[in-house]
C-alpha cells in the first residue's frame, strides 16, 4: 500500500484535530499506522461537524416520530407528509466559521449546501429561510460581515431561483468574534418518489456528477469543529467557493434523472466532500465502496487523493446507479453541461478502498468511521449549578417605572434589536417562482404549486433566554416557532434545528446544550411538533476577541406547517378602522395578578434602562397548545382580520408592528392592575393579538366553549379598537421612521 507521505508524527496528528486517545483508536481500528490519506479521512469523519461525537448521545432524546413523518433524522433532510401524495422536505444547517472568515462565499455556499441536502432527496426547492447572528454594530468588522453575508445569501439564492421568504437577524456582543449563519431550505416532492442515500447492489456503478473537484474547502469540516484563534484570516483557504448557476443546472439534471428508474442511492458532497458522501452511502447500505481516484474530475493539476477526498468544492453529487443506466444518465448531465464520471463500484467488503495510479492508497473498515466513531458523555452542570455559575437570579430592587410608554416604544423600535430588517430582506428575491404568498409577518408562506395548500416557514430562537435558563429557553424556541406558524393559520407539523453552542469540553457550555435539548424535547412532545432533521455546530467561540469569548447558546429552530386553504391565510397588519382588538393569552391574564407579567431578560429592561437582569420567562406548554388551537380555529372560520404573536418587546411592540404593517393606529388600554412596564413590555409567552370585525360572531364562537383541556387554559381580553394614526400617543409615521432609521443610518455611515 502506498503511504503517499512520510510517517505520521504526533504533530501531524494534532494538525488534523485528533486527540492522542483518538489516534490510538485509529491504530486499533486499522491494526497499523495510517497513511496521510487515511488519517485525513478519519480526521474529517471524526470531527464534531460530521460525527456529532459530543452531542449525539443527547440528540437521541428528541422526539422524531409522528404519523405524518416519512423520514426523520439520519438522511440528508427530514420528510413529512402534506397530503395528496406530496411531501415537504427540509433542513437547516450552519455555515458559521466560513462566513466569519469570508462572509460572501461562506454564506453563499451555506445556501448552496442546504439546497443540495433537499433536492438530493427528490424535492424541488420552493423556499429558503435563514437565521443570522452578528456582534455589536459598532464593532469595526461588523458592517463588513453583515454586508458580505447578506450579499452572499442573496447572490446565491436569487441566482439559483429559490425565494427567500423568512428569517431573523440578531445583534449581541457575544457574536463579535464568531457570527452565526444558519440556512434553511424547504422543498416539495412526490411522497412515493423520495430518494435515499443507502448504497446497495454488489457491483453497482458509483458515479460523480456536477462540478470538478478543486483545492477549495480542504479541511472545512475540521475547521468548523474548532474555535477561532487570533489567526482566523489565515483559514481563508478552507472556505468553499460556490457557483449558483451550476447549482441550478445540477438541480434540473438531478430531478430529470430522478424521473427515471436509474438511481439506487444519491448523496450530496457537503462537509468533508467525497469522503463523507461515500462513507455515509456505504454505511447506510451496509456495503463497501471502491473508488478509482484517477477518474475523479479535477479542475487543478496534480491533485492527490488526500486533496480529492477532503476537498469541499461545491455543486457536486455522488450516486449509485442501476447497471446499464450509465449512458442514459451521462447524456442527461452532459446536456446540462455538467461533469459525469463513473469512479467506482459498490462492494460487499464494508471497507472504503481507494486506488490511485494502480496502487491502493486507502483501505479503512467503515464501522470505525461512522457508526463506531467516538462518542463522548461530556461532564455538564446541573440546572441549579448552571444557574449559580451564570449568576442568574430574580431582578433585584425595584423595577424602573414606565412613565411614557410611547416614548419607550420609540426608543425600542429604533434599537438594533427591533429595527426593521427591510434593508436585508430587500436584497433577497422573495417572489421568484410566483408561489410566495406572504413574507415579513410571523411566517413566510409559499403555495404548494397547483393546489390550495401552502407551506408556512419560520426560524426562531431567543438566545438571551437560553443563556439565562437553557431548559426554559429551549422550550421557548420551539414554542415561538409553533406560535408563528399558528399565527398565519398553519398547523405546525415538524421542526428542523441548528444547535449553535461554544466549547462542549467546558461543563457550563455542555450544560447549555443538554438542558436546551431537554427543553426542546419536552416542548416538541407537548405540541406534537417532532424534530425531523438538524445540524450541530460547536466550538463557536473566538480567542481573537480576547479571552475565549463564547457565543450565547443559540439552538435555532426552523418550523414548517401546512395551510390547507391559503384563502384563509392570516397576516399581521391592521385591516379596518373600528376592528376590535383582543389579547389571546393564558387565562390568568384576565385576572389582576401582576406577579405574572414577566420583565426579566426583557428588551425593555435592557434597551431603555441598560439592565440585563432576571430570569427567562417560563413557558406553559398547555397554554401554548391551547392558544394555538384557538387562533387556528378563528383563522379557519374567517373571524379574525389580523393576527400577530407577542414575542420580543412584548405587547406594545406587537401592536406597533401591526400598526405599521397596516398603516392604521389603535386606541388601546391596559389593565390597571399591572404596571405600565409589565403590561406593555412584559415578555410572557403563549400570547397573540387578534383583530375582529364581527364581534358578535366572535362572541358566538367563544361561547361554544373550549374544544380541549388546553384551550380551557386560554382567555380573551378586549383591549381596544383599530383606528386613527397614533399608537400609545405616537404617530405611526414616527414609529415607522424610528423603525427604519438604524439600518439606513448604519449602512450610509
Amino acid at each position: 500500500m502506498s503511504t503517499q507521505t512520510d510517517s505520521i508524527t504526533p504533530e501531524i496528528v494534532e494538525q488534523h484535530g485528533l486527540s492522542p486517545e483518538e489516534y490510538k483508536r485509529v491504530l486499533n481500528a486499522l491494526g497499523r499506522e495510517p497513511n496521510l490519506v487515511e488519517l485525513g479521512i478519519f480526521s474529517v469523519m471524526w470531527s464534531e461537524h460530521c460525527s456529532y461525537k459530543s452531542s449525539r448521545l443527547h440528540l437521541k432524546k428528541l422526539p422524531t416520530e409522528a404519523p405524518w413523518v416519512i423520514c426523520g433524522p439520519g438522511e440528508n433532510a427530514g420528510v413529512i407528509d402534506i397530503g395528496d401524495n406530496q411531501a415537504a422536505i427540509f433542513k437547516m444547517e450552519s455555515h458559521n466559521h466560513p462566513s466569519y472568515i469570508a462572509p460572501y462565499q461562506g454564506a453563499a455556499t451555506g445556501v448552496g449546501g442546504i439546497l443540495r441536502d433537499v433536492f438530493t432527496m427528490g424535492a424541488r426547492p420552493v423556499a429558503n429561510a435563514n437565521a443570522l447572528r452578528f456582534g455589536r454594530p459598532e464593532h469595526p468588522k461588523m458592517k463588513h460581515l453583515v454586508k458580505g453575508v447578506v450579499a452572499g445569501i442573496g447572490g446565491y439564492g436569487n441566482c439559483v431561483g429559490v425565494p427567500t421568504v423568512a428569517g431573523e437577524t440578531n445583534f449581541h456582543p457575544a457574536y463579535d468574534g464568531n457570527i452565526l449563519v444558519n440556512a434553511m431550505t424547504v422543498g416539495v416532492a412526490n411522497a412515493d418518489r423520495i430518494f435515499y442515500s443507502a448504497a446497495t447492489g454488489l457491483g453497482n456503478p458509483i458515479v460523480y456528477v456536477g462540478s470538478k473537484t478543486g483545492r477549495d474547502g480542504i479541511h472545512g469540516a475540521t475547521m468548523a469543529s474548532a474555535d477561532f484563534e487570533e489567526d482566523a484570516e489565515a483559514k481563508r483557504p478552507t472556505v468553499q467557493v460556490g457557483d449558483p448557476f451550476t447549482e441550478k443546472l445540477l438541480i434540473e439534471a438531478c430531478l430529470e434523472l430522478m424521473a427515471t428508474d436509474a438511481i439506487v442511492a444519491i448523496q450530496d458532497m457537503g462537509a468533508a466532500g467525497l469522503t463523507s458522501s461515500s462513507v455515509e452511502m456505504a454505511t447506510n447500505g451496509k456495503a463497501g465502496i471502491r473508488l478509482d481516484m484517477n477518474k475523479v474530475p479535477c479542475r487543478e493539476e496534480g491533485m492527490t487523493p488526500y486533496e480529492m477526498m477532503l476537498s469541499e468544492s461545491q455543486e457536486r453529487m455522488l450516486m449509485v446507479l442501476k447497471p446499464g443506466k450509465e449512458a442514459m444518465a451521462e447524456a442527461i448531465f452532459r446536456k446540462w453541461e455538467l461533469d459525469f464520471a463513473v469512479i467506482g463500484e459498490v462492494t460487499d467488503t464494508r471497507h472504503m478502498v481507494l486506488e490511485f495510479d494502480g496502487e491502493v492508497v486507502c483501505d479503512i473498515p467503515l464501522g470505525p468511521l461512522a457508526a463506531d466513531a467516538p462518542l463522548y458523555d461530556r461532564p455538564y452542570l446541573t440546572r441549579q449549578e448552571y444557574t449559580e455559575w451564570a449568576g442568574i437570579k430574580p431582578i433585584e430592587g425595584a423595577l424602573p417605572e414606565c412613565t411614557d410608554p410611547g416614548a419607550d416604544l420609540l426608543t425600542m423600535m429604533a434599537s438594533p434589536a427591533l429595527a426593521s430588517r427591510r434593508w436585508i430582506s430587500e436584497q433577497y428575491d422573495s417572489q421568484v417562482g410566483a408561489d410566495t404568498l406572504q413574507t415579513g409577518g410571523d411566517a413566510g408562506v409559499v403555495r404548494v404549486h397547483g393546489t390550495k395548500k401552502a407551506l408556512a416557514i419560520t426560524t426562531d430562537c431567543t438566545p438571551r433566554y437560553v443563556h439565562a435558563d437553557p431548559y426554559e429557553g429551549g422550550k421557548q424556541a420551539i414554542a415561538e416557532a409553533y406560535r408563528n406558524l399558528c399565527a398565519v393559520g398553519a398547523r405546525p407539523l415538524a421542526v428542523t434545528n441548528c444547535l449553535n453552542f461554544a466549547n462542549p469540553q467546558r461543563p457550563e457550555i455542555m450544560a447549555q446544550l443538554v438542558h436546551a435539548l431537554d427543553g426542546m424535547g419536552d416542548a416538541c412532545r407537548a405540541l406534537d411538533f417532532p424534530i425531523v432533521s438538524g445540524n450541530v455546530s460547536l466550538y463557536n467561540e473566538s480567542k481573537a476577541t480576547g479571552g475565549g469569548s463564547a457565543i450565547l447558546p443559540t439552538p435555532a429552530i426552523g418550523g414548517v406547517g401546512i395551510v390547507e386553504d391559503y384563502d384563509r391565510l392570516a397576516s399581521i397588519g391592521f385591516k379596518n378602522e373600528g376592528d376590535a382588538i383582543y389579547l389571546v393569552a393564558p387565562e390568568f391574564w384576565a385576572r389582576p395578578d401582576p406577579t405574572r407579567s414577566h420583565l426579566g431578560k426583557s428588551l425593555w429592561l435592557d434597551i431603555v434602562h441598560g439592565r440585563d437582569e432576571g430570569r427567562a420567562p417560563p413557558v406553559d406548554l398547555a397554554a401554548e397548545r391551547g392558544a394555538g388551537q384557538i387562533v387556528r380555529k378563528l383563522i379557519a372560520e374567517g373571524i379574525v382580520n389580523a393576527v400577530h404573536d407577542i414575542s420580543d418587546g412584548g405587547l406594545a411592540v406587537a401592536l406597533a408592528e401591526m400598526a405599521m404593517a397596516g398603516g392604521l393606529g389603535a386606541e388601546v388600554s391596559r389593565n390597571e392592575a399591572y404596571s405600565a412596564a409589565q403590561w406593555w413590555f412584559g415578555e410572557d409567552q403563549a400570547r397573540y393579538v387578534i383583530t375582529v370585525a364581527d364581534v358578535e360572531a366572535f362572541n358566538a364562537i367563544a361561547a361554544e366553549g373550549p374544544e380541549s383541556e388546553e384551550a380551557a387554559e386560554v382567555g380573551f381580553l378586549r383591549m381596544g379598537t383599530v383606528g386613527g394614526t397614533r399608537l400609545l400617543g405616537v404617530e405611526i409615521e414616527a414609529l415607522r421612521d424610528a423603525h427604519h432609521r438604524f439600518f439606513r443610518e448604519w449602512m450610509e455611515s
